[in-house]
């Protein structure tokens, strides 16, 4: 076959993409029209929302939003309707405990941590669906290494921990399962603001490492800070979104979340 006779059976790029520019990678997390309901009342009414590989994305709005309900249905652990697509499959059906195998991972406001164990135990329930016990030891060592007050406790009940500790111990616990998606619920919510800081430096981390990140935050400065992209939820709407920098001065996001 001559050459011109090559090029005229070449496929011809994909309609709206430029010849040569690789495609846009698929979402890790695609939401399109979720809604729940509690009983008659709609927490959550048909919202549009996607994260990228290694995007973090901020969630923001007040007390009551629907942003804790948001995250519950995208983990399973609540009725909903409308689509949630987590790494390219529905995941209506899917129990929660297999999402989090496929690694669908998330910090629960009020940490979650089981109390009656140890911090170390804590960690390594983290690993518990992962067989390559090298690398779990050598994650342990890590997580030790951010979190020196882990390892200075690492026998005692998690129970006898601060609220901060308890933080440090639900973030190193989720990251210990080396999520695939992790999604944060109120990591902040009392904590003092060196504290605060910290965790914000862990997510970061964690960002900058290629981890996919969905952040729900009532400090909305910090979270679209960090953030590369937000949306604004209210009264179970989205009413904003976009790259998180604009959204830092939009008018109305400055007047309702910033204190301006």
């Amino acid at each position: 076959m001559s050459p011109s006779e090559t090029a005229a059976v070449a496929p011809a790029p994909a309609a709206g993409a430029a010849a040569g520019t690789p495609p846009a990678a698929a979402p890790v997390l695609r939401i399109a029209g979720l809604h729940v309901a509690y009983g008659g009342i709609q927490a959550v009414k048909g919202i549009d929302l996607e994260i990228r590989p290694g995007e973090l994305i901020a969630l923001i709005g007040a007390n009551g939003a629907g942003k804790t309900t948001s995250l519950r249905a995208i983990t399973g652990s609540l009725a909903w309707g409308g689509s949630i697509e987590y790494q390219g499959s529905s995941t209506r059906g899917v129990p929660s405990h297999e999402l989090l195998r496929r690694g669908l991972v998330m910090v629960p406001e009020g940490r979650g941590i089981f109390t009656r164990m140890t911090v170390a135990e804590n960690l390594l329930m983290g690993a518990y669906a992962r067989q390559d016990k090298a690398q779990i030891a050598v994650d342990l060592e890590q997580q030790y290494a951010t979190f020196p007050r882990l390892r200075e406790r690492a026998l005692q009940l998690a129970g006898n921990l601060s609220g901060g500790e308890q933080q440090m111990l639900a973030m190193a616990r989720a990251l210990m399962s080396l999520p695939k998606l992790l999604l944060l619920d109120e990591p902040s919510m009392g904590l003092s603001p060196i504290m605060v800081e910290k965790i914000f430096d862990v997510i970061r981390a964690a960002s900058a490492r290629g981890i996919p990140i969905l952040l729900v935050e009532q400090n909305a400065l910090l979270a679209l800070k960090a953030a590369d992209r937000g949306y604004v939820l209210d009264s179970g709407a989205i009413t904003l979104s976009g790259p998180a920098e604009e959204l830092l001065h939009d008018p109305k996001v400055r007047e309702a979340y910033l204190g301006e």
